[in-house]
């Protein structure tokens, strides 16, 4: 058993940030369509699609085992 004060290891941090970078470039995603009230592809596919990937790899992050020293 690891006695490091933090829950997680350095490399679910870097997971999670990287998760955390996918979900803010799917807003940025959807707020650059240029269709009306984001009806467009942009709006409507794309972002939501990249969105759900960052939270999906948020998840993986949080549940990845710390590597074996």
């Amino acid at each position: 058993m690891d006695n490091s004060p933090l829950p997680f290891s350095k490399r679910n941090y870097r997971l999670m940030l990287v998760g955390l970078g996918m979900i803010v470039l799917g807003f940025i995603i959807i707020s650059l369509d240029g269709q009306p009230n984001g009806n467009g592809v942009l709006g409507l596919t794309v972002g939501p699609i990249v969105t759900l990937a960052g939270f999906i790899f948020e998840f993986y992050a949080i549940f990845a085992k710390a590597e074996k020293s």
